[in-house]
């Protein structure tokens, strides 16, 4: 979790603030003795994160479901 200070937190709050809402992560706030965080209350889409690759599989998807790899990995265990 990123800490700041209160300082830097009324430097940067949009960027912080904007860093918390893209990321889901808390920023902890140090004041003095006290620390306080700034939460998102939603959870954010992890997925929509994902970047979108449609070469990422070579040759036909179909072929991935009766993928076999007896042959090739020898799972004789002790």
């Amino acid at each position: 979790m990123k800490t700041v200070t209160a300082t830097e937190l009324r430097a940067n709050i949009y960027q912080l603030l904007d860093e918390v809402v893209r990321s889901g992560l808390p920023i902890e706030v140090k004041r003095g003795d006290h620390r306080l965080r700034i939460v998102p209350i939603e959870k954010p889409d992890k997925l929509k994160n994902l970047v979108y690759r449609p070469d990422i599989i070579r040759g036909d998807p179909e072929e991935l479901v009766t993928l076999s790899w007896e042959e090739e990995v020898s799972l004789d265990l002790p």
